[in-house]
């Protein structure tokens, strides 16, 4: 099922799609050694110091594209997650239970003898569908059924929570159809992007080709794709225009929306997905919508069939015959993001089960690998680190009485998630048989379509989690004000029983901070305690904030990443916020924790500020290729893992007196230049 780009919750760090087979080392406890760089210097390259051992240890192999200490983590998770199922496949399991979905999915993503016999046979009937639509005034209907199936064409509709009325869903149009993610492969004309475009268009070709399409048709067709394509791309916003929530927020009555948009046949799209008597809707790009109903209404119908067609092939693509997966990862994998190699069938087919019935394969996982011990923890740590932020709120200098109390009151009401789900997802209705890997990928779609679009009109479910428990991975949800920790990362190297509180601040305690400072980023002090898309700020306090901000935005915006290519300041602003604040919260709980419990230099001589940073480092130690150092830099809020390090310390005081940074070193930053904002 397709999801909002513009995601209602902000997550720590975007997963690599690819992993390795390395195991984490086997010692715990502390500060590695080996982890270090130690003919580095710490004042002039922080990241090589405290990570050049583990990237040293952690080649990239061809496999993937980018590998860092999320990815080992997720890659044992998966081998723990891949044994739960293997042993579920392995067994006779009662028809209709949790288990026989388990083990018949993932024993049809593994049978690549029936995937290739089938070959295109599982979309044949659709694209012949598409190929025989006669007259416009299908179309609607038609992108409506691709949209529950589980394809993109055009743009996209969820339910979620109504920004402005946070306690109840509301049905959510949003710009999509790009095949390419972001606006600039399409429009930008720098050689890198000419040559992207170019490889993509030759990709078209090919999968045209082997969905049995000669190659006239299939040129004549990549040629569509790419014109309907480019005309979205030019009224599509950016990812970063997509950060501003006012902007994107354009609540209409449906009698509005067809009178502003009369190109689509509202009534046929809506009742087709299964909201008939839909009254308002949130229209978060309008003018890409009209760019689609100016399409549907004077592009020639052959174009338009042509980029239908399109939608299926590439979203289908995945769950084909061995031919199609190669072509898929020979562009996306390859081209796009630089990896050699694919992954094996193995991890494709664990992948492809968590994401159809992950929440059933989190309750396996926790159940087995995460102690409740690991979660009493947890809840101190967050109770510690939200005193800390309510004691730098209480402190700061540049915001008023009026606004802090709002502040305190929202921390306050923060909603927090640890380790999985009270209520376990419910899978009675989906069923998985033994047809076709695609044909049960499609009623996955439709079983989570469903679900989302029953959620219309009614209260926001804050029980609900938005990742499943055995992901790598955190988040900060805006409209529930909710922190959420899943049992996945709760793990070292972010979270370890064995180590001192230096460690486990350094680490797991910035990702906290991190979270709940998102509830302040520039996106989320938008939103009031409840969730609601409010201002709660004096105009002085907004502008203070503004301006504490932009240091971070020009700061970040001046490195460069590749010898052409600078980071996106703006762009990932909300992620180096909560950096920048995570850090500082979890020194000054760090702080507190050590008044009741003292801690001195560890065997190796490290003080307790120094195992803090070079924890913090840790995490975000990693190997990436330059194709998704290109990649991320387009499309991914976050700084690259070397950034959220030797541009996040140098505006922290406390790194300064951990490791002695004196004018003159590489990382020094003058005080009047670092940011202060949380």
């Amino acid at each position: 099922m397709k999801t909002r780009i513009y995601l209602p919750f902000i997550a720590l760090a975007l997963m690599a799609t690819s992993c390795n087979s390395k195991k984490e080392a086997a010692q715990k406890g502390g500060i590695q050694i080996a982890n270090l760089d130690q003919t580095a210097n710490p004042r002039n390259d922080f990241y090589q110091y405290a990570c050049g051992g583990w990237m040293k240890a952690n080649p990239l192999t061809d496999e993937y594209s980018r590998f860092g200490s999320f990815d080992q983590l997720a890659e044992n998770n998966r081998s723990q997650i891949k044994s739960l199922i293997e042993d579920l496949a392995h067994q006779q399991s009662q028809p209709g239970s949790v288990a026989q979905k388990v083990g018949d999915l993932y024993n049809i993503a593994m049978d690549s003898a029936k995937l290739n016999a089938d070959g295109v046979a599982p979309i044949k009937g659709y694209l012949e569908k598409i190929e025989a639509l006669d007259n416009r005034a299908v179309l609607s209907k038609c992108v409506a059924g691709m949209h529950r199936d589980g394809f993109g064409p055009f743009f996209g509709l969820y339910v979620g929570a109504d920004d402005m009325n946070s306690s109840m869903n509301m049905a959510q149009l949003y710009q999509g159809g790009l095949s390419l993610g972001e606006r600039e492969y399409y429009l930008d004309n720098d050689d890198r992007t000419k040559e992207i475009r170019a490889k993509f268009e030759e990709h078209v070709v090919k999968m045209f080709q082997l969905a049995g399409f000669t190659e006239e048709e299939a040129r004549k067709a990549a040629t569509d794709v790419m014109k309907v394509e480019t005309r979205l791309a030019e009224t599509t916003k950016s990812a970063v225009e997509l950060r501003d929530p006012h902007a994107n927020y354009n609540k209409i009555t449906v009698a509005q929306l067809k009178k502003e948009v009369p190109g689509i046949n509202w009534d046929a799209y809506f009742t087709t997905i299964g909201l008939k008597d839909l009254q308002e809707v949130n229209v978060g790009q309008m003018a890409e919508i009209k760019t689609v109903a100016d399409l549907l209404t004077k592009e020639n119908m052959d174009v338009l069939k042509s980029y239908l067609q399109w939608n299926v092939i590439n979203t289908a693509s995945s769950y084909l015959s061995d031919d199609f997966v190669a072509q898929n990862f020979d562009f996306y994998g390859k081209t796009l993001s630089g990896t050699k190699e694919m992954q094996p069938r193995w991890k494709r087919a664990v992948s492809s089960v968590n994401g159809v019935l992950g929440e059933a394969v989190g309750q396996m996982y926790t159940d087995k690998y995460f102690p409740a011990a690991a979660k009493e923890r947890m809840v101190k740590l967050v109770s510690n680190l939200q005193k800390a932020l309510g004691e730098r709120i209480q402190g700061l200098e540049w915001m008023s009485a009026e606004t802090k109390a709002k502040a305190l009151e929202k921390l306050a009401a923060f909603h927090v998630k640890i380790g999985y789900p009270d209520k376990w997802k419910d899978y009675s209705s989906l069923e998985i048989k033994n047809d076709s890997y695609w044909e049960n990928i499609v009623r996955s779609n439709h079983f989570d379509y469903d679900k989302m679009i029953a959620k219309a009109g009614k209260p926001v479910d804050k029980d609900e989690w938005l990742m499943t428990p055995q992901t790598v991975n955190a988040y900060y949800n805006p409209t529930t004000n909710e922190i959420c920790f899943p049992a996945g990362i709760l793990q070292y190297p972010f979270f370890d029983m064995n180590a001192d509180d230096a460690c486990n601040y350094g680490a797991i305690g910035v990702v906290i901070g991190h979270e709940m400072t998102h509830g302040f980023d520039d996106q989320g002090r938008q939103y009031d305690k409840d969730g609601n898309l409010k201002d709660w700020w004096t105009a002085e306090d907004a502008k203070n904030f503004q301006e504490r901000a932009q240091v971070l935005v020009d700061y970040f915006s001046n490195i460069q990443v590749l010898p052409d290519l600078k980071a996106n300041g703006e762009l990932t602003l909300g992620e180096n916020i909560a950096d920048h604040g995570g850090l500082q919260v979890a020194y000054q709980a760090l702080q507190k924790a050590m008044a009741e419990n003292p801690l001195g230099n560890d065997e190796n001589g490290f003080t307790p500020a120094q195992r803090f940073f070079l924890s913090y480092a840790n995490v975000w130690a990693g190997n990436v290729r330059d194709e998704q150092i290109r990649l991320q830099t387009k499309s991914d809020p976050h700084s690259l893992g070397r950034w959220r390090v030797n541009a996040a310390l140098p505006h922290i005081g406390m790194w300064y007196e951990a490791f002695d940074v004196k004018e003159g070193d590489a990382l020094y930053l003058p005080v009047e230049q670092r940011a202060s904002i949380w």
